[in-house]
């Protein structure tokens, strides 16, 4: 039977030839400008991929479990371990959480290890947690040599299987130096525990003793590239070190993980994960291991809590579900998605169960478990894996040339470059350059939070602190809740003269400024004359007064609204939506006093308005 060629009837077309027709419905529009996007990791992103953009990509005719394991380590199966977080440090409350989680789809639990202290309290904490079934992460630890000891002795009471025995303790001094500016006793003493670690649990291969929590970085607002290049940085410590003092690479790289966040930058973060294990590889080749379990990483994702906001929790769940996906098609090991409602309270029964569901849903009704790197061969997301892989390993080899991750944390290097991330982020949520659906972009102005508030976490941590991009947007909308209470919400009216369409689109875009403060917007259907929308103002009694109109027409009717309203509503603050350049000068010498437009600093006008209207 000849074979069938689909698609014969249609010629190719040369890469010349896209371009062209690109550039001709561009209409002389920068090229560059409008198509190419600079990422915060340093590079740019093409509008469009082809079969040429992955000529220089090396890993490409390699399978899932091959060496380099950019395809995951992984040949039959994409499966991973459904970590259920619990926060809870009672052993008994925290173990009837786990139970349930377990019998609801779990199959492994994050636990607070704060309050562990004896036998008993391992043994109340694991009734009923078949470990040859269920992994377990311990957290929180007051001393990782103790724990592990009851946890050794645990196993052996109940006569498990050792080698089947997963999941592990979240040993990591040198995050704990990032964060805390100081050791848990020194630096030595504190990397000495690795080495002890890892000569008293040698017959539990898939348990892990030293965990990287890139996770760290990130919710202090690294990108993805510092994240990534970072953290193998720090890793690079453990093996060192611990090679060091004698222990084999093998042992120590096989008994490690690595914690990294997983946030709503779908594609980036499938290729994150990915590079993170090509990276890895090229990095433990260096120490000429004997074992290809060396190149295994295990990576443990965490959803991000840097993009959770307290306003529209709700969305939160859609934000889970894309970051578990990313994770999932990425090829995590172990995934812990975060609660809707934590940026609030601690999370319940109905909040763990749809983070929890989210990941069942993926597995048990979409069978993303039965397909490994599906994202294998698409032309955008190798180019996006090869671009984070060629920076972050530029950003570790500059580390190592520096003296290592220690000597740029000692320094403050690490904690500078991550600061300056995180004021761009901050920026770009300040002028909506990025998005937080609810938030800083189409609020639900109507919702109030601040009766549902249990809490509020802030670190407290002397060094690299971890925050939510939402915060200061939050603060605006949390004092306009406070004033409103006794007052009222501060009105905005929205004074729509001249061209439809135009007073419309500005209209919506106010209505989306101020709604963000949770300010009250009054938007009539329109009106035919200034006079009619001046008329109509004062029986609102606004805070606010916002033409809409063209900017053509500003020059007539945005002048003449100005000046009406200023002389009936002299203490009003009159404003104009948009940047009307050549009418500018006149409108504000009849009263504007300030024009909202796509460039304003979204968050720091709704301070300044805050500041002025709620006395």
């Amino acid at each position: 039977m000849a074979e069938e060629k689909l698609f014969s009837e249609f010629p190719p077309i040369s890469t010349e030839e896209w371009e062209a027709t690109i550039n001709k419905d561009l209409k002389g529009a920068d090229y560059e400008k409008k198509l190419v996007w600079r990422t915060d990791e340093g590079f740019n992103v093409r509008p469009y991929y082809r079969a040429e953009n992955l000529n220089d990509i090396n890993y490409l005719d390699t399978l899932p479990a091959e060496f380099p394991y950019t395809r995951g380590t992984k040949a039959d199966s994409n499966a991973w371990a459904i970590v259920q977080e619990i926060e809870e440090t009672d052993p008994a409350k925290a173990n009837a959480i786990a139970v349930d989680a377990i019998q609801r789809g779990a199959t492994c639990i994050a636990v607070n290890a704060q309050m562990l202290a004896t036998a008993g309290d391992l043994v109340t904490l694991l009734q009923n947690v078949d470990l040859s079934k269920v992994g377990v992460q311990f957290n929180h630890v007051k001393s990782y040599l103790d724990l592990t000891k009851l946890f050794v002795a645990y196993v052996e009471e109940k006569k498990y299987d050792k080698h089947e025995i997963s999941g592990c303790i979240n040993f990591d001094p040198l995050t704990y130096r990032l964060k805390h500016n100081k050791f848990y006793y020194s630096q030595k003493e504190d990397m000495m525990q690795a080495v002890e670690l890892l000569n008293m649990v040698e017959d539990m291969p898939k348990f892990k003793l030293i965990n990287v929590n890139g996770i760290v970085l990130h919710n202090a607002g690294a990108t993805i590239v510092q994240e990534l290049g970072y953290t193998l940085a720090l890793a690079n410590e453990y093996l060192s070190f611990c090679t060091e003092q004698g222990v084999k690479l093998e042992k120590v790289a096989s008994r490690m993980q690595l914690t990294l966040s997983v946030g709503s930058n779908y594609f980036m973060e499938i290729a994150k994960l990915r590079a993170t294990r090509l990276l890895w590889s090229t990095m433990v080749a260096q120490y000429n291991p004997t074992c290809q379990c060396a190149y295994k990483i295990h990576i443990n994702t965490v959803a991000s809590t840097w993009n959770k906001t307290l306003y529209d929790p709700y969305v939160n769940m859609l934000r889970s579900t894309t970051e578990g996906m990313s994770a999932v098609i990425g090829g995590s090991d172990s995934i812990a998605l975060q609660p809707f409602d934590i940026a609030y309270k601690e999370s319940d029964e109905f909040s763990r169960r749809i983070s929890r569901n989210v990941q069942v849903i993926l597995k048990e009704e979409a069978f993303m478990d039965r397909v490994v790197d599906p994202a294998a061969g698409s032309y955008y997301i190798e180019n996006l894996t090869n671009s984070i892989a060629e920076h972050a390993w530029k950003l570790f080899q500059g580390v190592e040339a520096s003296g290592g991750a220690m000597k740029i944390v000692e320094d403050g290097t690490l904690q500078a470059e991550i600061e300056k991330s995180c004021q761009k982020r901050d920026m770009d949520i300040a002028t909506r350059r990025y998005i937080l659906l609810g938030t800083n972009q189409y609020p639900n102005i109507k919702e109030n939070m601040a009766d549902k508030i249990e809490r509020i976490v802030k670190d407290e941590n002397e060094g690299l602190k971890a925050y939510r991009g939402a915060v200061a947007f939050e603060e605006v909308r949390l004092a306009t809740e406070k004033y409103a209470a006794q007052n009222g919400r501060p009105k905005v009216f929205l004074l729509k003269v001249g061209n439809l369409a135009m007073r419309q689109a500005r209209a919506g875009f106010i209505t989306n400024f101020f709604g963000c403060a949770g300010y009250e917007i009054v938007e009539p259907a329109g009106f035919a004359s200034v006079e009619e929308g001046v008329k109509a103002a004062a029986e609102v009694k606004p805070a606010l007064i916002v033409v809409c109109s063209s900017d053509e027409e500003y020059a007539t009717l945005g002048v003449e609204a100005a000046k009406q309203c200023k002389q009936q509503f002299p203490n009003v603050p009159f404003l104009v939506a948009g940047n009307p350049t050549e009418s500018i000068d006149a409108l504000k010498a009849a009263g504007a006093e300030d024009f909202i437009h796509v460039r304003t600093n979204i968050l720091e006008s709704l301070k300044s308005y805050n500041q002025r209207l709620l006395k």
